[in-house]
C-alpha cells in the first residue's frame, strides 16, 4: 500500500514539474513535496507502523525518489534561468541594420592647427619643446631676462598681478630663464603657451593670447644663424616664396635686436587688404640673447652666445588664414570655426 503511495507520488511530482513555467512555482513544488511537511516527509513519518522487513525497503525506495525528485527539480530550474536569459535577450536586442545617429566630429582651433604646425616645423629642425608655469614670479617673468624694476613692462597697466612678486606670465620667456638655469648649453628650444596682458580686447589684441618662443644657445652662435633659422620656419610655415627683412628693434633681453616682417604671402609683396598696401606683414621679434641674461642664469657669455625669438600665435593664424578680427577666434561661433 505504502509502495504505491510513493510510485504515484513520484508520477505526480514528475508531471507538475514538467509543466512548471516559473522558478515561484517551481519553489512552491519543491515544498510540496521534499519540505518538512511535504508529502514524502509524511510518508516516512508513518515508518513507524511499518514491520522491521518493510522498513529498509520503504526507506530506500523513498530515498531514491526525493533524489529523482530533486535532481528534476534543479534540471528545470536551469532549463527556467535558460529560458529567463534568452526573454531577456529577444527583448534586448539590437537591430544593427538601423541607421545609428550621425556623429559631428570636430576638428582642430585655428589656435591649436598653428601651434601644432609650428611644433612640427621646428622638432624637424632638433628642438625641444619646453613648458612653464602661466602663474610666474617676478623674477622670472622681469629680472632673469634683464627688465630692471622700473622697466614700462612692469607696470600695473601691462601687467595682471596676483601678488607684488606674483603674476600672470606676460610672455613665454620664463620658460627659457628656467631652462637656461637647469640645463648647460647646447640649449635648442621652443615654448609655446598661453601669456597675459592688460590690453583691451579690439581687432588686434587680447588679454589672453599665445605665443610661441624659441631660444638657442651654444658656442659660436650668431645673428646669421638666427636669420637663416627664422627664414627657413617663413618658408615652411606661410610658403616657399616668402621673404623676411629684419629691422632694428629694441628688447630688453636681446642685443641686438630685430623685429621681423615676412613677404605677404597674399600679393607676393605687391601690396593688398591683408598687408595693407605695404608688401610686407610684421611677424616677430628677435634677438641676440643679452649677455646679462647669460649670466643670470650662470653661463658664461664669453664661452656661449644665443638667439632668441617669439610670436604671437594669432598673428600667425590671422595672417595665414586671413582673419581680419581677432575676436573671431575667441567667440566660438561654429561657422567660423569649421571653416579651418
Amino acid at each position: 500500500m505504502m509502495k504505491e503511495q510513493i510510485d504515484k507520488i513520484k508520477k505526480t511530482a514528475k508531471e507538475e514539474i514538467e509543466n512548471v513555467q516559473t522558478i515561484k512555482d517551481l519553489n512552491d513544488l519543491k515544498v510540496k513535496y521534499l519540505g518538512k511537511k511535504g508529502e514524502l516527509t509524511l510518508i516516512l513519518r508513518q515508518m513507524g507502523n511499518l514491520s522491521s522487513e518493510e522498513r529498509p525497503i520503504i526507506g530506500s525506495l523513498v530515498n531514491e525518489v526525493r533524489d529523482t525528485i530533486e535532481n528534476r527539480i534543479k534540471e528545470k530550474e536551469e532549463e527556467l534561468e535558460q529560458e529567463k536569459i534568452k526573454e531577456k535577450m529577444a527583448k534586448e536586442k539590437i537591430d544593427i541594420t538601423i541607421p545609428s545617429k550621425k556623429t559631428v566630429l570636430g576638428s582642430c582651433h585655428p589656435i591649436t592647427q598653428i601651434i601644432n604646425e609650428v611644433e612640427d616645423i621646428f622638432l624637424g629642425m632638433g628642438y625641444e619643446i619646453a613648458d612653464g608655469p602661466e602663474v610666474e614670479t617676478c623674477f622670472y617673468n622681469f629680472d632673469q631676462l634683464n627688465a630692471p624694476e622700473d622697466h614700462p613692462s612692469r607696470d600695473l597697466q601691462d601687467t595682471f598681478y596676483i601678488t607684488d612678486k606674483v603674476i600672470l606670465r606676460t610672455q613665454t620667456s620664463p620658460v627659457q630663464a628656467r631652462v637656461m638655469e637647469n640645463k648647460k648649453p647646447p640649449i635648442k628650444i621652443i615654448c609655446p603657451g598661453t601669456v597675459y596682458r592688460s590690453d583691451t580686447i579690439d581687432a588686434t589684441h587680447s588679454p589672453v593670447f599665445h605665443q610661441v618662443e624659441g631660444l638657442v644657445v651654444d658656442k659660436n652662435i650668431s645673428m646669421s644663424d638666427l636669420k637663416g633659422t627664422l627664414e627657413m620656419f617663413a618658408k615652411k610655415c606661410l610658403g616657399e616664396n616668402t621673404k623676411i627683412r629684419f629691422r632694428p628693434h629694441h628688447f630688453p633681453f636681446t642685443e641686438p635686436s630685430a623685429e621681423v616682417d615676412v613677404s605677404c604671402f597674399v600679393c607676393g609683396g605687391k601690396g593688398c587688404r591683408v598687408c595693407k598696401d605695404e608688401g610686407w606683414i610684421e611677424l616677430l621679434g628677435c634677438g641676440m640673447v643679452h649677455p646679462n641674461v647669460l649670466k643670470n642664469c650662470n653661463i658664461d657669455p664669453k664661452e656661449y652666445s644665443g638667439f632668441a625669438f617669439g610670436f604671437g600665435v594669432e598673428r600667425i593664424a590671422m595672417a595665414k588664414f586671413g582673419i581680419d578680427d581677432l575676436r573671431l577666434l575667441y567667440e566660438n561661433d561654429v561657422r567660423f570655426l569649421k571653416q579651418f
